[in-house]
This record gives C-alpha cells, sequence and structure tokens, in this order.
C-alpha cells in the first residue's frame, strides 16, 4: 500500500491532475483531503473553528486525514493519490509520519508551475462576471498563499518533494509524467522514521544532555508533533537507561560511556488517542564544546535541534513534558531522583519549592 501525495501552491492543478492520474496507476483512487475540512463544521463547535484560519492548523484534520488515509486503503489496498498542499514542514512530517507508522510510504510529488503561470491560473478565476463570493474568496487565499509557497520552496519543499514543472503542460500531460516517476522509482519513498502507533501503555526513557551552559538539547522529531528530548520508547527485554543510550546515538551520534543516572520517572495518564505509561529521564551529563560541535545534524529522524535554558524550554515543550523537565533539573541538583504523576511530585516536596 503507498500513497502519491500530490503537492503545489494553490491553483497549480493538484486536483485535476490527481483526477487524470488515477486512470494512469493501476488499482489507485483519489482521496481529496478537503472531505475532512468540509466535515469540521458538522463535527466541531463554530467558536472553535473561528480561532483558525486554516483548517490543517486544527490537530483534528491532521489526524483524521491520517486515519482515513489509512482506512480507504485498508479497505481498498493499491494506491491513494492525495492531492494536498502541505506547506508547513511539521504538518508534513506529522502527517507522512502517522502513514510511515502504519507501515504506508509515501511518495511526495510536487507540481511546480513558474510563479508568472501560477498567478495566470489564479487570476483567471477573474473571467465570470458573475463571480460567487466563495470562488473569489477563494482566489484571494490562493493569492495569499503565494508568499508561504515561496518560503517553503526556499527552505524545505524542494529537497523533500520530485518537482514537476507544469508550466506547459496540460493536467493529463502532467498525470503521465507523474505516473511515469511513480513507476521508474524515480520518485522514492519517503525517507521518514516508521514509529508504529502504541496499542497499549509504553515505557519511554529519555536523556538530558547539557552544554558548558548548562542549556538542555532538546530535538524536534519528524515523526510526531512537537519538541522532545533524546530518547524513545523501550523495546521489550532492554533495560529502561541502555534504551535511553541507545536512542541518544541514533539520533544525534553522541556515544555515551557510562550508563546515565535516572532523574525521574513520571507516570502519564492516557488520554486517547494516546495510552500513557511510564517516562523515565536520565542526565546523560554535559557535553563539551567538541562534542557539541560533532551531533549529527538533522536527518530523517530529527528536523533541528537545539540547546535551551528552562526559561526558554516552557515554550517549546507542551505543559507536561515541561514539567518533567523542570523537575528533572531540581532531582539533578538535589542528586535524588523524584517521582512524578502526570508532571507532579507525589509525595510533593515539603521543604522547597521548584521555583
Amino acid at each position: 500500500m503507498t500513497v502519491v501525495w500530490i503537492n503545489g501552491a494553490f491553483g497549480a492543478g493538484k486536483t485535476t491532475t490527481a483526477r487524470e492520474l488515477i486512470d494512469l496507476i493501476p488499482n489507485s483512487t483519489l482521496f481529496d483531503p478537503e472531505v475532512i475540512g468540509a466535515a469540521l463544521p458538522y463535527l466541531l463547535p463554530a467558536k472553535h473553528l473561528a480561532e483558525v484560519g486554516d483548517y490543517q492548523d486544527l490537530p483534528i484534520w491532521r489526524r483524521l486525514v491520517i486515519d482515513t488515509a489509512a482506512a480507504m486503503l485498508a479497505e481498498l489496498g493499491g494506491t491513494l493519490v492525495i492531492p494536498m498542499t502541505l506547506l508547513r514542514q511539521e504538518y508534513r512530517d506529522e502527517i507522512f509520519g502517522g502513514l510511515a507508522a502504519r507501515r504506508i510510504g509515501v511518495r511526495h510529488v510536487l507540481l511546480a508551475p513558474a510563479e508568472t503561470i501560477l498567478r495566470e491560473r489564479i487570476a483567471a478565476r477573474d473571467l465570470p462576471p458573475d463571480l460567487p463570493d466563495g470562488e473569489i474568496r477563494i482566489r484571494q487565499w490562493s493569492y495569499d498563499h503565494i508568499e508561504p509557497y515561496r518560503s517553503a520552496l526556499a527552505s524545505w519543499l524542494t529537497t523533500d518533494a520530485h518537482p514537476v514543472d507544469t508550466s506547459s503542460l496540460t493536467p493529463y500531460e502532467t498525470a503521465v509524467r507523474v505516473a511515469e516517476a511513480v513507476g521508474s522509482g524515480e520518485v522514492p519513498v519517503c525517507d521518514i522514521v516508521q514509529t508504529p502507533e502504541p496499542t497499549a501503555e509504553t515505557l519511554a526513557a529519555g536523556v538530558l544532555l547539557f552544554d558548558e551552559q548548562d542549556r538542555v538539547l532538546l530535538v524536534d522529531p519528524t515523526y510526531k508533533a512537537g519538541w522532545e528530548f533524546p530518547g524513545g520508547v523501550v523495546e521489550p527485554g532492554e533495560a529502561p537507561a541502555r534504551a535511553g543510550m541507545r536512542e541518544v546515538a541514533e539520533e544525534t551520534g553522541v556515544h555515551l560511556a557510562d550508563v546515565p543516572r535516572l532523574l525521574v520517572i513520571d507516570w502519564e495518564a492516557p488520554a486517547p488517542p494516546a495510552y500513557g505509561g511510564l517516562r523515565l529521564l536520565f542526565d546523560g551529563g554535559r557535553l563539551d564544546s567538541e562534542e557539541a560541535g560533532r551531533l549529527l545534524l538533522p536527518g530523517p529522524e530529527l528536523r533541528e535541534w537545539r540547546f535551551v535554558s528552562e526559561e526558554e524550554a516552557v515554550h517549546l515543550l507542551p505543559p507536561v513534558r515541561y514539567e518533567r523537565l523542570r523537575w528533572a533539573l531540581r532531582a539533578r541538583e538535589r542528586g535524588a531522583a523524584l517521582y512524578l504523576e502526570a508532571g507532579v511530585p507525589t509525595p510533593s516536596p515539603v521543604a522547597e519549592t521548584a521555583g
């Protein structure tokens, strides 16, 4: 089972190309995520929807795209052709990573007409004298997203997707080019970590690494949303501290010589669709400037990494994860491990606070 994701700016011809493409790729089906956006007004309160300007900013939209694509492939098999603009790399990583977790490979294609051609195609929507208000909004939306599209091209999009210049191609000719590139293997399956979604509570081990200024290392994984500590799920039969060491080596290239010291054990409550479980944080020690300089550049597992102060971490980590870090730093100072439940020490410290 595979997905062919047709990306590109608004007005690039993704949907018309996708409709032609399903006639060229055997056993393929069209899935337009616009139907998910159209369903959200029936699922969410109007006030909640009014708080966002783009359905893609809603976690439920991204989750439903992943789940619907997986359900369609489970039902139909073959190939799913998905025409959808993705300009934010973290959304691309979340969706493609979610599909990879279900063992669904994604072949990413970018329709890339010259910007002058793109603007001409958008402007063509001006022609009808009685243009409906909805169509006017769509046209303006397309114009407004040219700059974000240009920024994505400059930063990540062209290196991630297989580009097809459609400036002088009809939708059918474009579909032929895409079908040939997919069929020949010229469009590879995206290089993204496959992390199966848990089916029960999990045990995970993270390792805190510090620089010479005592700032802590945070990483931004490609396969899930949000910043994290280096680490991951403990495999069956694996010692948690050793799992943390293994994950640190895989993600950052840092090989710890000694087993790290335990700082906190935190019980994370189930919050559907997540199952929760035990989260352990270990003290991996301080890296000198030479060791920090050898950290791996972002690759299949990491989008980015950085050393941050405790004050900076509050703006990057989800609240419970930040509380876990906060108490881990206090445990490091005191030289004694702490037991937490949902980021709260149990029993609560009586003599001093984390502040």
